[in-house]
């Protein structure tokens, strides 16, 4: 299993930044596929943004194209949300997640969350 960490939450106006970060660790070396999702209360986790670990192909919701970038560092152990021109509808708790397969299969799997099972315990994101 991977040990997930999410940190860089917090309150921001309107048009702001801000940049979530993923730590990984334990068997990080079967893991594939890194997705962020972000889930408001009374509704289902959505799927945000994912990057295939090593190859570093990136997959965004059409709700955060050209606004939100997943990045990660070389040593492939932590990866990055960067979220600019931000609006309150990005406002929720967002969550990191490993999976072992690629991000891409025919389809872009990584954004459903049945396809997960390591998550990180979230990060508070308020927009106003």
């Amino acid at each position: 299993h991977v040990q997930l960490v999410e940190s860089g939450g917090g309150s921001v106006q309107a048009g702001g930044s801000l940049r979530l970060s993923c730590v990984a660790s334990g068997d990080t070396i079967y893991y594939n596929c890194l997705g962020w999702f972000r889930q408001t209360p009374g509704k289902g986790r959505e799927g945000v943004a994912t990057i295939n670990i090593g190859g570093g192909k990136t997959y965004y919701a059409d709700s955060v194209k050209g606004r939100f970038t997943v990045s990660q560092d070389s040593a492939k152990d932590t990866a990055t949300l960067q979220m600019n021109s931000l609006n309150v509808d990005d406002t929720a708790m967002y969550y990191c997640a490993a999976d072992g397969y690629s991000c891409y299969s025919g389809s872009w799997r990584g954004r459903y969350t049945h396809e997960y099972n390591d998550w990180g315990q979230g990060t508070q994101v308020t927009v106003s």
